[in-house]
This record gives C-alpha cells, sequence and structure tokens, in this order.
C-alpha cells in the first residue's frame, strides 16, 4: 500500500485525467485510498500487535499518507 500513491504522477500526464470532472475523481479515489491506508496500518498495529521495525516504517508512511489524504479532502471541500 506504501507505493500505490505514487502512481498518480504518471497517471496525471495524460491529458483526460487533467479535465475537470475526471481530476476530481482521481483526487478524491487517491485520497480515500491513502486514508484507509493508513487507518488499516494503524490497527494492524494495535490491535494484531504487528510490531516489527519494518511495520514502524509504515506505520509512518501511511500515516503521513493518511493526513495528506484528509488535507486534500479539505481541500476539495473547499
Amino acid at each position: 500500500m506504501m507505493f500505490i500513491p505514487w502512481t498518480i504522477f504518471p497517471l496525471r500526464t495524460l491529458d483526460w485525467a487533467l479535465k475537470s470532472p475526471a481530476a476530481g475523481i482521481i483526487i478524491a479515489c487517491y485520497a480515500a485510498f491513502m486514508i484507509l491506508s493508513g487507518i488499516f496500518t494503524i490497527a494492524s498495529y494495535m490491535k494484531a500487535k504487528v510490531q516489527n521495525s519494518l511495520m514502524k516504517i509504515c506505520l509512518l508512511v501511511n500515516g503521513l499518507y493518511a493526513v495528506v489524504g484528509i488535507a486534500a479532502f479539505g481541500l476539495m471541500m473547499v
């Protein structure tokens, strides 16, 4: 789940992805995925007690993704 949000950059080079309805849908889908992956990682870390070094790195990265996803939704609402 850590590398999927970066796939938006090559996708946004296409002409159809920059037009208004498609751009909003793409950003909303990526933001929702980032938030859900952050929630899943936090839940896995806390509930399943998967607390190794790799999981701590994933928790940090996906937590940041979740914050950015929430910010993206906030900017879309304004």
